[in-house]
């Protein structure tokens, strides 16, 4: 547990799905593939103000991705998933043990049914990368790193590949999403 505490930061989304405001247009924001954030071409270096950025974020449910505050709403551009789970702290003096993911902003996700993996299908040959819901339709890409250590833990039950946390078996599929069991 006090490697977990240790990674996270004073990280407090904003109670953005209470928020409504009509939307007021496009703000040059974008998010690349690899959790940079960049603001009119140059990569936004203060890590304080991409935190600040994220607890503002949303996912639309036509699957835009908004900057939102009680009075504006803005589109920016995601390249793949807005966050990466950079960390994977593995708490077994929970009853029932749980798996949790830190995010590159420093937001803890535990592994539930409200926080379930998606790993997008693509055959056999495909690679292995999973995702986490984060919160409200966002989700955190685990880095190859992570990736690999969720592999590590995977069991075998009833002939299926998967984790155990929070006391479900999320199974880790070649395709469509993991499931809890």
């Amino acid at each position: 547990m006090d490697r977990l505490e240790t990674l996270l930061t004073d990280f407090r989304p904003a109670p953005v799905e209470h928020w409504n405001p009509a939307l007021c247009g496009t703000i040059d924001i974008r998010i690349d593939r690899h959790g940079d954030w960049y603001h009119e071409g140059g990569r936004i270096e203060r890590a304080a103000l991409v935190r600040l950025f994220a607890t503002v974020l949303r996912r639309e449910a036509d699957g835009s991705h908004v900057l939102v505050t009680p009075h504006e709403k803005l589109t920016i551009t995601v390249e793949d998933a807005p966050f990466l789970a950079t960390d994977l702290v593995e708490v077994k003096t929970c009853d029932p043990p749980e798996l949790v993911f830190v995010t590159n902003v420093g937001e803890a996700v535990r592994l539930d049914r409200d926080h379930p993996l998606r790993i997008p299908g693509g055959g056999p040959d495909a690679p292995f990368v999973p995702y986490v819901t984060v919160r409200s339709g966002l989700e955190a890409r685990l880095t190859r790193s992570v990736a690999a250590e969720l592999a590590d833990l995977a069991i075998t039950r009833e002939g299926r590949l998967g984790v155990m946390s929070s006391g479900q078996f999320f199974v880790i599929d070649e395709a469509g999403t993991a499931q809890s069991a």
